[in-house]
């Protein structure tokens, strides 16, 4: 497990000036062409984010452009259905790593966690975690809070825990819902001090990153960045 679940800033000090470290600046819509691509990464070294976060086939486009930038390289698996079988993740997982992605956030099999069936959800994780924990990477496990109960929440966090992950987080932001403070701050007690929790999906202002820095989140997944950044309010759905 990597001691990146915990940022070196505080919650009390987030403030506009240094919240920049806790945002993976994201771009995940499908029709994003590599200008929108480099555009965003551009804006991640300005601004000094966490990460840039990305579909798998812009992986390598992100990392060239970051590089000596010091911001992370993030990609997705599964995304954003889950809904895929445990060793396609897990090959996915692996390219991405090795297209150069210092993170990787998965969607989970939302269906076994509605079915109560941890087992599967431990092992799927799993699988995923050893490809991206071999090349030295950190592992996020969406959990898509809006689709599950809070029994379900804290079942897959337990999984997430089970299985080696390194981040829980609340929601791919195309499945309805989105980060709450509630769920947040559920998912902090789900796993205890030492995983990340990665509030995403609907955080569109300082305000909103604040509070769930407040309720436990160590991440912010955020297509509206430069707005948190800049105490304005973002517009995007993510």
């Amino acid at each position: 497990m990597s001691n990146e679940a915990t940022p070196s800033v505080q919650p009390a000090a987030a403030a506009a000036g240094n919240i920049a470290s806790y945002i993976d600046h994201t771009l995940l819509k499908p029709e994003a062409s590599e200008a929108d691509v480099l555009k965003v990464c551009a804006e991640a070294a300005e601004y000094g984010f966490k990460s840039v976060c990305v579909n798998p086939v812009w992986v390598k486009t992100v990392k060239k452009a970051l590089k000596g930038s010091g911001v992370l390289t993030c990609s997705v698996v599964g995304f954003p259905l889950g809904a895929t079988p445990t060793d396609v993740k897990t090959f996915e997982a692996r390219g991405a790593v090795l297209d150069g992605a210092d993170e990787v956030d998965m969607v989970i099999n939302i269906a076994a966690a509605r079915a109560d069936d941890k087992g599967a959800l431990t092992e799927d994780i799993a699988s995923v975690a050893e490809a991206v924990h071999a090349s030295g990477a950190i592992l996020k496990v969406i959990i898509e809070t809006a689709l599950l109960s809070d029994d379900q929440k804290v079942l897959a966090c337990e999984a997430a825990v089970a299985a080696g992950a390194d981040f829980v987080k609340t929601s791919t932001g195309f499945n309805g819902g989105g980060a709450t403070a509630e769920d947040v701050a559920l998912m902090r007690r789900a796993v205890g001090p030492a995983l990340g929790v990665k509030a995403s999906g609907g955080v569109r202002s300082l305000a909103d990153a604040q509070a769930m820095i407040a309720a436990g989140a160590t991440r912010i997944g955020a297509s509206s960045g430069i707005a948190i950044v800049k105490g304005e309010q973002g517009s995007s759905a993510y």
